[in-house]
């Protein structure tokens, strides 16, 4: 099972950008995507971006489609998530996760989190 550790997360302006980073301790057959959910407050936890490892397919929520890019560095086994032009909405807890899939039922690693402030 892949362990997950994130950063990145800060305080930013609207229309600022943040780049997080998830390493993970190794790909396994198992870790067949990687992505990012995020948890604002009082809300449940969704999917904003992800990639599928072998072929390197990636997923974005509409919400943030054109702002966010996801990529991938193998050779430091790490996922990153660029995000430009940030809006207010986007505050939250973001985490990496890995699993099988888009859908949290398809996650089986999480990291811990890291926290996106986005202000006016």
């Amino acid at each position: 099972q892949v362990q997950l550790a994130e950063s990145g997360g800060g305080s930013v302006q609207a229309g600022g950008s943040l780049r997080l980073s998830c390493a993970a301790s190794s790909y396994t057959s198992d870790s067949r995507y990687m992505g990012w959910f995020r948890q604002a407050p009082g809300k449940e936890r969704e999917p904003v971006a992800g990639i599928w490892l072998a072929g390197g397919t990636t997923s974005y929520a509409g919400s943030v489609q054109g702002r966010f890019t996801i990529s991938r560095d193998r050779t430091r086994n790490t996922v990153y998530l660029q995000m430009d032009g940030l809006k207010i909405d986007d505050t939250g807890m973001y985490y990496c996760a890995a699993g099988t899939g888009w859908c949290a039922n398809e996650i089986y690693s999480w990291g811990q989190g890291t926290k996106v402030t986005v202000s006016s």
